[in-house]
């Protein structure tokens, strides 16, 4: 028996080493979803090189060809690339940037165009590029020379792979500039054969840019040539347009490792750069590492679809939601301030790139889900622009002020993240910067504030009409600002000064209309028409901008079924083929135009009348047919994460009407499944039960097992955890309201 014994010991122990592993779950790389191309054709205006989240640099190619198509630097259509520039901007319709050409070159090709300005250049296939998160490679064919870049958050890595060429060369351009863009200074100082180290001052749509560099090679160059206004010179040198070129030898498949470290203070902060961030030559590291940073941000949401175009989309909008605002400070908090004085950033990082007409309305309050940590650092930015201005920052970008677009913004995106509990700022210091905004007498805030409406001006950009609407806004924020500090007077002051928009509505013409000193409005008026009173819009997009009290307007346009009936309209009104419609009215379904951001709430305000189902149609057909996995894949300007930041809301299923109240109305999921991973350790899910393209209409809605009768959830909801349910189906359901009513009371 001991024997039998034995042998069944064996034959057990023998059956527990054959047992099948127990199955461990892979994360899926995310990154792999991300096609950093959408946008670079069409009116995107993005850019496909190397970045990592909210990073200084953005490193990429250069057409080298001006133009609206061009702003980003690039354009899909395009066959020639003529060197990869440090910096750019994502989405924008600003010509500016575009700091420290690097260009490659041998003695295969030589041939020279005006229309890049005779800068060397050379052909390339979109066969032989590709683009991934913190990476870009592309050949250059005409010199037989494969580039590939990528970044860490103040350094672009550059890496050549050359022909064998006696006469290879690496130029270096401080003079080149596009658009917008004019050197004013520029310096090199060769320092030894691996380095050299200078600054590119310039104006631009920001009057006063600052990059200061420090450029290392991992081969030491023969020689050089320095240029100053294309006259040979000697190191050092300065003037307004200088270019060095770097002479090599090179055998069959070597390569060459250029880093670029960066700061906007010194050239001392550009050492720190490279020190902190590329201390090595190692560049398939460095981009792994800017992978890996991207990988961590883009599992922030992971989602279940069975549609692989919709989860491409979705992360590539989840990515470029984070290029901008970019870092502005270095390594020891040294950065050019808005005051044009070196300042120091105590505790926070510096951010600006604050696109604020566009991006406070979905993109900041999807940081303040995604990265509240670094709300908190935008923020402090925001309270250091005013102590160094006296105001709050309008657009700002590389420590200035272009007082581009209008309203006070920074507002609502402070306001915000005040009351959803990220409060690492001074509060008083940022209520006394908002009624500095609000109060000063520039930008036709002084009329603004005697009339109660800002008025008719012959000036071409009077944006009149606009101005009164987002100024409303802005006060309403800082009402709510005020209330919760305990400021009564200014609470009722700036309340009252939020209703200013009805100062503006004309009953006859049910529009908000132009309105001259005298009060009388404007004759011969037209809604449809794009007109000097209206920023990038006309009345029918601007009407509804109202986000403060939807149902003030409702009630002021007579009623739910008036409301009903010109929202209506406003989808079904389509141009006619002799509008002449601007460069920025894209995305058209009927008068609504997505392309631009004053109609992005629109769609959600059906729910304010007590018919959610036309909102869930219509959400649905703008995230179908307004986006695209493929270069043409905005139907307008990205701007700096707005674009893609509506569509990640909406894609789960809510959306921020009112975007500085903590409170996001339902809309029309397309996910199967969103694990949102919150910073606070919590996950919120949501979830969709018999979702298609067909199933458009929520049927039913749950959040933590409770059925809920109500079009919104909110923020405090969403931080605490938990788990949203929609249960969808191919007809409305007209018998419940699912009331917005609660809406009105301030962070539920």
């Amino acid at each position: 028996m001991k024997k039998y014994g034995l042998l069944y010991l064996l034959s057990f122990l023998f059956l527990l080493q054959c047992k099948e592993p127990e199955k461990t779950s892979i994360r899926e790389n995310l990154t792999d979803f991300v096609n950093p191309f959408i946008g670079t054709d069409g009116p995107g205006n993005t850019y496909p090189g190397a970045t990592v989240p909210y990073g200084m640099v953005q490193l990429s190619p250069d057409i080298g060809i001006p133009g609206w198509d061009r702003i980003a630097g690039y354009f899909y259509k395009d066959s020639i690339i003529s060197g990869f520039s440090h910096m750019h901007l994502s989405g924008t319709g600003a010509g500016d940037l575009y700091d420290i050409l690097i260009m490659p070159t041998n003695s295969k090709f030589s041939k020279r165009i005006e229309i890049n300005n005779f800068k060397p250049y050379s052909s390339f296939s979109h066969e032989k590029e590709s683009a991934s998160p913190g990476y870009y490679s592309v050949d250059l064919l005409d010199y037989g020379i494969k580039a590939e870049l990528t970044a860490t958050e103040r350094t672009g890595i550059h890496k050549y792979t050359f022909p064998k060429d006696d006469s290879t060369q690496i130029h270096i351009d401080l003079g080149y500039a596009l658009n917008w863009d004019s050197p004013t200074e520029t310096h090199f100082k060769v320092i030894n054969t691996t380095t050299i180290e200078g600054y590119r001052k310039s104006s631009g749509w920001a009057k006063d840019q600052r990059a200061y560099f420090v450029i290392k090679v991992s081969k030491p160059f023969k020689d050089y040539q320095l240029f100053k206004n294309d006259t040979l010179t000697k190191s050092p040198v300065t003037g307004k347009n200088t270019k060095i070129i770097l002479n090599y030898s090179m055998e069959e498949g070597e390569e060459i490792i250029l880093k670029t470290g960066l700061s906007t203070a010194t050239i001392d902060g550009a050492y720190q750069s490279l020190e902190k961030e590329a201390p090595n030559f190692n560049f398939e590291a460095l981009k792994n590492q800017a992978k890996e940073k991207w990988e961590k941000q883009l599992q922030k949401i992971v989602i279940t679809t069975k549609d692989d175009t919709k989860k491409r989309i979705f992360y590539t909008m989840l990515y470029q939601s984070m290029l901008a605002p970019t870092l502005l400070s270095d390594h020891n908090g040294n950065y050019k301030g808005a005051n044009d004085s070196i300042m120091n950033a105590d505790g926070f990082d510096r951010y600006d790139t604050f696109s604020l007409w566009d991006t406070y309305r979905a993109a900041h309050p999807l940081y303040t889900i995604l990265h509240p940590t670094r709300v908190s650092d935008m923020v402090n930015s925001m309270l250091a622009h005013y102590k160094e201005t006296g105001l709050l920052p309008v657009w700002s970008m590389q420590g200035n002020e272009t007082n581009m677009m209008i309203g006070y913004h920074a507002v609502p995106v402070i306001v915000d993240a005040y009351f959803k509990g990220i409060k690492d700022f001074d509060a008083e210091l940022a209520y006394e910067a908002c009624i500095a905004s609000a109060t000063d007498t520039s930008r036709e805030i002084d009329k603004y504030m005697q009339l109660g409406y800002v008025p008719i001006d012959e000036q071409h950009e009077d944006w009149s009409v606009s101005k009164t609407l987002e100024y409303a806004y802005g006060d309403w924020c800082i009402a709510q600002f005020a209330k919760a500090l305990g400021k009564t007077e200014d609470y009722n002051t700036f309340l009252n000064r939020s209703e200013n928009w009805r100062n503006v509505y004309d009953s006859k013409s049910t529009f908000m209309r132009p309105k001259s000193n005298n009060g009388l409005f404007l004759k011969d008026f037209i809604p449809k028409d794009y007109s000097p009173y209206f920023c990038e819009s006309n009345a029918w997009q601007y009407f509804w901008s109202v986000q403060h009290n939807i149902e003030g307007l409702v009630t002021t346009v007579g009623g739910k079924e008036n409301f009903d009936k010109k929202l209506d309209a406003m989808f079904t009104l389509d141009p006619l083929p002799e509008d002449k419609l601007p460069i920025f009215s894209t995305g058209m379904i009927g008068q609504y135009a997505h392309g631009n951001e004053p109609s992005h709430h629109v769609a959600y305000l059906y729910n304010y009348i007590d018919k959610p189902w036309k909102t869930q149609k219509l959400i649905r057909e703008i995230l179908e047919t307004q986006y695209k996995n493929e270069p043409n894949g905005h139907c307008g300007n990205e701007d700096c994460g707005q674009m893609s930041s509506w569509y990640i809301f909406s894609a789960l299923g809510f959306y921020p009407v009112n975007p500085a109240q903590g409170v996001y109305a339902f809309g029309s999921p397309i996910v199967d499944k969103a694990t949102l991973n919150l910073e606070n350790g919590k996950t919120f899910t949501v979830q969709t039960i018999d979702n298609s393209s067909e199933n458009k209409y929520i049927q039913e809605i749950t959040l933590n097992n409770k059925v809920i009768e109500r079009s919104y959830i909110t923020h405090t909801e969403i931080m605490q955890g938990g788990k949203l349910i929609f249960t969808m189906g191919n007809t409305p359901n007209k018998n419940t309201k699912r009331s917005m009513a609660a809406t009105s009371k301030m962070y539920q």
